[in-house]
C-alpha cells in the first residue's frame, strides 16, 4: 500500500495548476487526473493541461510533504535520501517523453535530476534517462540508465542522493539485472533545499487531451536515513 500521508498532488487544471493537500489526498481524493485504486496510483496528464508557475509542461504529480500537509524539504548532507518506485508507463505524448521522478529544488527551476521515460516509436520501446545538473543553474546533461523498456512494461527505479553528494539511479525490469548510473554533484548543491516528486510530468504542450502521459505506480516510498 502506498502511503499518501507523505505527499500532496498537483493536477493540470486551474491557473496556475491546482494543488491537492495531503489530508485531502490521503482521505481518498480522485479525479480525472489521479486515482488510487486498491493501493495502485494512476496519473494522467494531457498535453493541453495547465501548468505550475514557471513551468512549460502539464503534470499530474506528487510532491513530498509531512502528514499535516507541511512541505517536506531537506539538505542532502543531512541524510542518505531515496525515492523508490515500481511503475509502468502506459501512454506518452508525441514527443514520447514523460518525467516519472525528480529531485527538485526550492530555490529555482533547475533541479538536480529528472528521471525520464522516453518512448521511441521507431524502435517500439523506451529508455529511462537521467536528466541532471552537476551544479545549480548549469546546463542539463543526459545519461541513459536503462534501455529496452516497452510501453506497459513494469519496472522499478531508485533515485538516491547520499550525504556525500553522490547521485545514483538504479533501475530494473522483472527479467533483467539491476543497472546503476552514478554521478558526483558539485558541493554547491549543499546550499540548496531539495524534495522528491513522482508521477506523470508530460514533456509536451502541443495537442489536445487525446495526447497525454499516463503512468501507473504499484509501489512508491521515500526514505531519509540519517
Amino acid at each position: 500500500m502506498i502511503d499518501l500521508n507523505t505527499w500532496n498532488l498537483t493536477i493540470p487544471v486551474g491557473e496556475p495548476a491546482t494543488t491537492i493537500s495531503t489530508p485531502l489526498l490521503a482521505s481518498g481524493y480522485r479525479d480525472d487526473y489521479f486515482k488510487n485504486i486498491d493501493g495502485t496510483l494512476f496519473f494522467w496528464a494531457p498535453v493541453d493541461g495547465t501548468t505550475t508557475k514557471n513551468a512549460k509542461y502539464p503534470r499530474s504529480e506528487l510532491r513530498e510533504t509531512y502528514a499535516d500537509g507541511k512541505l517536506r524539504n531537506w539538505k542532502y548532507q543531512d541524510a542518505d535520501n531515496f525515492l523508490r518506485a515500481t511503475l509502468k508507463v502506459t501512454q506518452v505524448p508525441s514527443t514520447g517523453k514523460v518525467v516519472i521522478g525528480q529531485i527538485h529544488n526550492v530555490e529555482g527551476t533547475d533541479p538536480p535530476i529528472k528521471l525520464q521515460y522516453h518512448y521511441k516509436a521507431d524502435l517500439q520501446t523506451g529508455v529511462i534517462s537521467a536528466i541532471y545538473r552537476l551544479k545549480p543553474g548549469a546546463s542539463t546533461l543526459s545519461a541513459t540508465v536503462m534501455s529496452g523498456v516497452p510501453l506497459g512494461q513494469d519496472f522499478s527505479y531508485t533515485i538516491a542522493l547520499t550525504k556525500a553528494g553522490t547521485l545514483a539511479v538504479y533501475a530494473k525490469m522483472p527479467s533483467t539485472e539491476t543497472v546503476r548510473w552514478v554521478a558526483k554533484l558539485d558541493s554547491s548543491w549543499a546550499a540548496q533545499t531539495l524534495y522528491f516528486k513522482a508521477g506523470s510530468y508530460v514533456q509536451d504542450n502541443v495537442g489536445d487531451n487525446t495526447e497525454a502521459g499516463s503512468v501507473r505506480f504499484s509501489s512508491l516510498r521515500v526514505e531519509h536515513n540519517p
